[in-house]
């Protein structure tokens, strides 16, 4: 399949995915939009991708929406409607990611500015390299935090924090998202694509019925009481250990050899 302004590649399991405007740091058009959603679609049945992975090409990972594909006439109409944008795609985009049921690694190899940060945040594994940062730059515009932001953010690193980021527009660098517990691993620069690679196909070797299943309880967790959480834990844990992948993994173990899971 030929892309515009995507490129796309398999290997090991792993379907890897990289936003490629690379003039305009990655960011979003709608023809981009829409060749992200008809990849994702493709390899969320896909029986050879268990694991997919998000970069972008260049130096920044995605620098949000791109200005510059909305003119000015547009932007001052009195009727502008800037939720419009989120209704048709942003928002679809989000949810087809956390519904998804394989995981989606965020491989952050620069800048990842408003809904470009956003979008990796939505992801279940967020990496970046060293020299990488975040921005919530919508304030410097005069908008909110989409694509998920003011969701996320909160849940990932409290509001006090959330609020700072979103109301100063402030970049993180990488190494700070770390510390705050805003993304799982920081890579040196010249070893990030190599660690991207080992951690992408690691994940593609665990049961994807488990992952699955974490994931769907992970997010489920965010708006469940106690007291529902539990009762998903046992009719999760139920549909394990059901599972070939279940009684793969015991058998390993006891033979003290690496599971093989389907």
């Amino acid at each position: 399949m030929d892309f515009e302004h995507i490129l796309i590649r398999q290997h090991n399991r792993v379907g890897y995915l990289t936003l490629n405007r690379p003039e305009v740091l990655n960011s979003f058009n709608e023809h981009m939009h829409c060749e992200i959603a008809a990849v994702l679609d493709l390899w969320a049945v896909s029986r050879e991708i268990k694991v997919i992975v998000i970069s972008g090409a260049g130096k920044g990972f995605c620098a949000g929406q791109d200005l510059r594909s909305r003119s000015h006439t547009v932007i001052a109409a009195p009727d502008y409607d800037a939720g419009a944008a989120l209704e048709k795609f942003y928002n679809p985009l989000v949810l087809k990611i956390t519904d998804m049921t394989k995981p989606v690694i965020a491989a952050v190899n620069g800048v990842a500015a408003g809904a470009g940060a956003n979008l990796a945040l939505t992801c279940d594994l967020v990496v970046a390299k060293q020299s990488a940062s975040f921005i919530q730059s919508f304030c410097k515009v005069g908008l909110i935090p989409d694509a998920g932001g003011t969701w996320n953010l909160p849940q990932l690193i409290g509001l006090a924090r959330a609020k700072g980021l979103t109301m100063l527009g402030d970049k993180l660098s990488a190494q700070k998202a770390l510390i705050w517990g805003l993304i799982w691993e920081v890579y040196e620069d010249e070893l990030f694509d190599a660690n991207v690679t080992a951690l992408a196909e690691q994940l593609a070797e665990q049961p994807s019925s488990s992952i699955a299943l974490i994931k769907q309880a992970l997010n489920r967790a965010t708006h469940n009481t106690l007291a529902e959480q539990l009762q998903l834990e046992r009719e999760f844990q139920r549909i394990a250990g059901q599972s070939d992948n279940y009684k793969e993994g015991v058998a390993a173990f006891m033979q003290k050899r690496k599971p093989d899971f389907s």
